[in-house]
């Protein structure tokens, strides 16, 4: 069984001073075996991790939306940022890409995607983040996790980690052969049998990234 993370922040993220080598080395720590980088419409930092990490490292993107944030993996090329869901949720598949939903319901962060939205793309969606460690609600995971089986969509435990303190606190326990690459098509079908770790932060984790953003 392979520990995996599908959100991970690099310094690359406005709101994030993790350096890549400091990422791989705490994830080296915390014996996750699998990640996914998504920083903040950028993909140099997943790029640089994918070339180095002694384990297979996936080029995500969490996109800001005109409609709020979405997020990419298994990306090629940066999707713009700005664009309509549904517009953004076309260029990620052109890429051959999956479509993740971070944090749908999470009353307290700006960029949440809006539900109106949400219920134009959900047949294109493939993954929801059932579990983010920084919602700050217990009723924000199991909003997203009654979503998620109302749509027959798998779901993910995810840090959302900004610092090396928050990886590996929770993770999505997953059958999958990393001997040869992982594709999108072998982690969906590992997610349908998945294990999800849960373990909140604390919700003063936000004051942190606030006063990153000022710093930067």
């Amino acid at each position: 069984m392979i520990k995996s993370d599908f959100h991970i922040h690099s310094k690359y993220s406005p709101d994030s001073l993790l350096s890549i080598d400091d990422l791989i080395r705490r994830c080296i720590a915390k014996r996750l075996g699998l990640i996914a980088i998504t920083d903040h419409n950028a993909i140099q930092g997943a790029l640089e991790a994918k070339e180095i990490a002694p384990f297979p490292v996936i080029v995500g993107e969490e996109v800001t939306t005109a409609d709020g944030e979405l997020t990419g993996l298994f990306l090629k090329e940066l999707v713009p940022k700005g664009l309509t869901a549904q517009e953004t949720v076309k260029i990620i598949k052109s890429q051959d890409g999956l479509v993740s939903v971070p944090h749908p319901f999470d009353t307290f962060r700006r960029n949440v995607i809006s539900q109106s939205a949400l219920s134009e793309i959900i047949m294109d969606v493939d993954i929801i983040e059932g579990f983010n460690a920084r919602n700050t609600l217990n009723s924000a995971n199991d909003k997203a996790k009654a979503l998620a089986l109302e749509n027959g969509k798998p779901i993910t435990s995810v840090t959302d980690s900004h610092t090396s303190y928050e990886l590996g606190r929770c993770y999505t326990e997953l059958s999958i052969n990393l001997s040869e690459e992982v594709t999108p098509y072998a982690l969906m079908e590992s997610l349908g049998n998945a294990h999800l770790y849960e373990n909140k932060v604390t919700p003063m984790i936000h004051i942190a990234t606030t006063l990153t953003k000022l710093i930067k």
